[in-house]
């Protein structure tokens, strides 16, 4: 084959999978008008009648937060115990979560896995916990269970299973086999060729993971506080419900929501940027 034909051919399987992008993109784009056409049908006024009056809600809380500010400190006050609340839900379904979805990994990472048939059963697990939203889980527990923070810790612990389940085996399977080898040679059993010979590889990773999650589920645990789940969205939700007369309770366990997913936003990214750089570290050190 000569070279004008190989141009000819790449050009030609080129313009192939461009026009098969644009059928795609078009197609996606009808369904995205016709699907906000349908919402903004059944929406009660219209979203484009109402699209001028979208900033009067934020108005109305922050102008009678403004005027209450004095009372502010008061309502934090108040409602931190329920935000305590919160962040135990997420720091318990985080460390529940990080458990399940090591041991799901290690047995749906090919190589690493006891039965290697069994890999894509747990794969498909792994795929089911992490396509089921927190906020199902949550209200079926909470109609078997009743209100309250267990729900809460359940339902994001299985949706943490299988986030981290994923990022957890998309790690183990960068992980050298060369230890784990030399650990079976001399007659170590499995857990003991992974707590020696693969944790200690993946370990900076998996905590780096695990410390992203955690940020994702004080959010979660917040969210879930609405639908009775406990916490300081409980709070919110039923400061929102009194309505006006109330948007200054509203707006303190916003500001108090606000400061605490940033700092925490900001101490885990400091030490997840130790981790992985201090990893780094000592692979150079290693290589030299």
């Amino acid at each position: 084959m000569t070279a004008d034909r190989i141009a000819a051919t790449y050009h030609a399987q080129l313009a192939r999978r461009r026009a098969y992008g644009t059928v795609l993109w078009a197609i996606f784009a009808a369904l995205l008008v016709a699907g906000f056409d349908m919402a903004n049908r059944r929406n009660a006024g219209g979203f484009l009648q109402g699209l001028p009056s979208v900033l009067d809600y934020p108005d109305a809380l922050i102008s009678e937060a403004w005027q209450k500010a004095g009372g502010l400190p008061g309502h934090m006050w108040r409602a931190l115990p329920s935000l305590v609340e919160t962040l135990n839900i997420a720091a318990a379904s985080t460390l529940l979560g990080a458990i399940g979805g090591g041991i799901m990994a290690l047995l749906a990472t090919p190589g690493l896995a006891p039965w290697p048939r069994l890999v894509p059963l747990f794969r498909r697990l792994l795929d089911i916990a992490r396509a089921i939203p927190e906020l199902v889980i949550a209200l079926v527990l909470i109609f078997v269970l009743g209100g309250g923070p267990v729900p809460a810790v359940i339902a994001i612990s299985f949706h943490t299973v299988g986030a981290l389940g994923k990022l957890f085996s998309e790690v183990a399977e960068n992980a050298s086999l060369k230890p784990v080898e030399g650990l079976e040679s001399v007659g170590a059993s499995w857990p003991q060729r992974i707590w020696f010979g693969v944790i200690p590889q993946v370990a900076p990773n998996w905590a780096s993971y695990m410390m992203l999650r955690f940020e994702i589920n004080i959010r979660a645990s917040a969210i879930l506080g609405f639908v009775g789940a406990g916490g300081i969205g409980y709070e919110l939700r039923n400061a929102i419900s009194w309505g006006q007369g109330r948007y200054d309770a509203a707006m303190a366990i916003f500001l108090m929501l606000f400061v605490t997913i940033v700092l925490f936003d900001q101490l885990t990214s400091v030490a997840r940027n130790r981790l992985v750089r201090g990893q780094e570290h000592g692979e150079k050190g290693g290589r030299i």
